[in-house]
């Protein structure tokens, strides 16, 4: 698991989101929006995110992200991708994103990570 992962996501209104997940050790790591509207608001930001592994080939990593919306805010919240390991280097699932501000909805969708060619 330890290293880098190109994560996208497509949720279930067809939006998609690019992240690059480092996995580090002691089930540490970091997340990294990548969206070219990002330099708007001054360049990416990464944040602290946790991981573990579970029975079999299933693996967990979590952590705070802010999307962009259009080009006049950041909507925030926690992200959580649950998937398995289909390859050494690939591994897909589920993604919830549950907003941290005000009374809407988790949305849903799903994750495909791929190990980073460094």
């Amino acid at each position: 698991m330890i290293g880098k992962w190109n994560v996208e996501i497509t949720f279930a209104n067809e939006e998609h989101r690019s992240l690059r997940f480092e996995a580090q050790g002691e089930g540490k790591g970091t997340l990294e929006l990548l969206d070219p509207r990002a330099k708007v608001w001054g360049g990416a930001t990464s944040s602290g995110a946790k991981w573990s592994r579970g029975e079999g080939n299933a693996v967990t990593f979590s952590g705070p992200v802010e999307f962009l919306l259009g080009n006049v805010g950041r909507d925030a919240g926690t992200l959580m991708c649950k998937g398995k390991f289909e390859k050494p280097d690939l591994i897909t699932g589920e993604a919830e994103f549950s907003p941290q501000v005000g009374e809407r909805p988790s949305k849903h969708g799903t994750f495909k990570a791929v190990r980073a060619k460094e």
